[in-house]
């Protein structure tokens, strides 16, 4: 059952809390809970919710009020239920109307929430507040922003754009998963225990007083024998594996010769017990053509059993040249970030440029004036594109380099610095990874995790939303203020020319 309530935002005043105290107007949460999109969250949110039978549903604005204090505070689910119990600054951005010591939901429910929210509803939030970001410092109050920007959400053509505008950056990053460093050796063991309890499992179901021999004793006693070894010879590793490889196809030869014996039966698996066979199935499988290769790459590597659409991206990076989690590519776009793709898989993040290019168009009405991306961006077909369009970027040409090539000193200094504008996108990596944990996504599912990813870029740009709030109050004060004044207020650059 669907129960909306309506997101209007209480007063201070009618923020009833213990004791007669009040809450300062001046707290961050007090401030934030002005600017956050609530309704457009809750269009998004009860699109997922097709029937009004079942038990009702949590509030929108409360389920994205936690969402932004969990990634805030960079706790796990557990630790953001309890803050928001203890501090009422919290609960009045969450839309309650009077201080409470009950939790305003279980931790675990969480989860289910992560399910329903996909990447899409978050890019959607995002898009909302560049809209008003750009709005904002073109002068626009603030009421006049909000009231426009409900009618640009259906808008697919943004009309005509005469003259180019604006810096689009664009680069990638892996979101690493919290999982332990793959090896083979402790990926055939972990596999080789799962596939024990299996077969404890089944003998129980099937009612069997003797169990089949696994050698589990003998197993993880060779197991044990290598991996405390400080240093490991190839040769001892490669023997070691070896015996783990036929442990382990043992233990799946003996699950599928009791599935025999129940053929005309259902499988007596829960659908969890029966993905970690599929994918312990799948794994030994390439485990036994590495072994025989005599390699460590295979086709959609599997490196951890709990969470098996994680893949390994090699990215070259000094500190780790392998990573394991969700690629993305980002467009920043005036200080706000975009996920433009996501995969688990590497890709080539070239052939989203274009796409990006017309993105850019659509949220500001212009194509931008300079396009700050590294090579691997500029192939000769987006480069065409880009001159197509009128549209310059940071690269050195392609072919060979002029004999002789003459630049005026404020020709090199201006690529300079345009070339040293990019690692804006580069620091908010950094913000994402150490601010908020865009490094270590703790979620088990692929759906989960994206939602955990969007969850992060969009907070990022909340706060960076904040910056934009106080400017749209300070213009039209300042204008009245100053209006028998001949004083030029627009815009507002760092050399604001005041005239008497």
């Amino acid at each position: 059952m669907i129960r909306y309530k309506s997101s209007r935002q209480l007063s201070i005043s009618e923020f009833k809390m213990p004791f007669e105290a009040k809450l300062d107007e001046n707290n961050r949460w007090v401030v934030l809970s002005k600017i956050v999109p609530w309704e457009e969250f809750a269009r998004l949110y009860y699109k997922n919710f097709k029937s009004n039978r079942g038990a009702p549903t949590k509030d929108a604005r409360l389920v994205l009020g936690v969402i932004i204090i969990k990634h805030i505070m960079k706790t796990d689910d557990r630790g953001v239920i309890e803050m928001i119990q203890e501090n009422p600054y919290m609960q009045y951005f969450l839309g309650l109307e009077a201080f409470t010591y009950e939790q305003v939901m279980t931790p675990s429910l969480l989860v289910s929430i992560r399910k329903r929210i996909d990447l899409d509803v978050f890019e959607s939030l995002t898009d909302n507040l560049i809209t008003k970001g750009l709005k904002l410092k073109a002068g626009e109050k603030a009421e006049e922003v909000d009231s426009d920007t409900k009618d640009d959400d259906n808008d697919d053509d943004p009309g005509p754009h005469p003259g180019n505008k604006g810096k689009l950056q664009m680069d990638a990053t892996v979101c690493d998963a919290d999982i332990k460093y793959p090896t083979d050796l402790d990926l055939l063991n972990e596999s080789r225990q799962k596939a024990e309890e299996l077969i404890d499992d089944l003998c129980l179901k099937l009612g069997l007083q003797d169990k089949p021999r696994t050698y589990r004793r003998v197993a993880r006693k060779d197991f044990l024998n290598v991996s405390k070894m400080k240093r490991k010879p190839a040769k001892v590793l490669r023997k070691a594996i070896r015996k783990q490889i036929n442990y382990l196809k043992r233990d799946v030869r003996i699950i599928n010769n009791m599935l025999d014996t129940i053929k005309d039966q259902p499988i007596p698996f829960d659908r969890r017990q029966l993905k970690y066979f599929f994918v312990i199935q799948h794994l030994l499988e390439q485990q036994e053509t590495m072994y025989k290769k005599k390699s460590h790459q295979v086709e959609d590597r599997i490196v951890n059993i709990h969470q098996p659409h994680v893949r390994p991206i090699v990215r070259g990076k000094a500190k780790a040249k392998t990573e394991f989690g969700a690629k993305i590519n980002i467009s920043l776009l005036d200080g706000y970030a975009r996920v433009d793709h996501f995969d688990w898989d590497a890709f080539n993040e070239g052939q989203d440029l274009q796409a990006q290019v017309e993105r850019f168009r659509k949220l500001t009405g212009k194509y931008p004036e300079l396009v700050q991306v590294d090579k691997i961006y500029l192939t000769r077909e987006n480069r065409r594109f880009l001159k197509k369009k009128g549209i310059r970027y940071t690269g050195e040409p392609l072919g060979r380099k002029p004999a002789k090539e003459i630049k005026s000193r404020y020709q090199k200094r201006k690529e300079r610095r345009e070339a040293a504008e990019r690692n804006q996108v580069e620091g908010k990596f950094g913000q994402g990874k150490r601010g908020y944990g865009l490094n270590d996504i703790r979620a088990r599912l692929s759906s989960t995790s994206n939602s955990w990813i969007g969850a992060i870029i969009f907070v990022m740009n909340l706060i960076r939303h904040m910056r934009d709030i106080p400017l749209s109050y300070f213009v039209p004060l300042l204008s009245k203020l100053m209006k028998v004044r001949d004083i030029n207020i627009y815009p507002l650059g760092p050399q604001m020319k005041l005239c008497a």
